[in-house]
């Protein structure tokens, strides 16, 4: 099994982990100031609301690491399982991994939109490459 493939889908696992970090430091420290109450019967992300953006872009950043880089997981651990890990889908790895980190870091400092959807798309369109070599590997 080709493992070295493991080493950009654990970066990303632990990027992850720091922006989640991120979103608590500075989300609570905000919802104290703003004397916010937990209410359970709140719909969903009206307490976060009232909140400024600089701190709800880390929380929506989070978010986003959690939906289509969960496609990355799988289409890496497939070419692990594979031992197709190595050369280019290495290299393909690692640039959607430097992608996401970047994109993770405009939309959480500054959030200019244009620049976070290029990031976005170029990180999209080296995931469906990997995604096709995977599968041609696999099938």
């Amino acid at each position: 099994m080709t493992q070295t493939i493991l080493a950009p889908v654990m970066t990303l696992v632990l990027w992850s982990l720091v922006m989640w970090a991120w979103l608590y430091v500075t989300r609570i420290p905000a919802m104290r100031k703003a004397r916010i109450k937990l209410d359970p019967e709140a719909p969903t992300g009206a307490l976060t609301q009232s909140l400024p953006p600089r701190v709800r872009w880390k929380a929506d950043n989070y978010n986003h690491l959690m939906e289509q880089p969960t496609i990355f997981y799988a289409t890496a651990l497939a070419l692990a399982v594979a031992g197709s890990g190595g050369g280019l889908n290495l290299w393909l790895a690692w640039t959607y991994v430097g992608l996401r980190i970047a994109h993770s870091l405009v939309q959480a400092l500054v959030n200019v939109i244009l620049l976070r959807w290029a990031l976005f798309m170029a990180a999209s369109g080296v995931l469906v490459v990997l995604a096709v070599r995977a599968a041609v590997r696999v099938f």
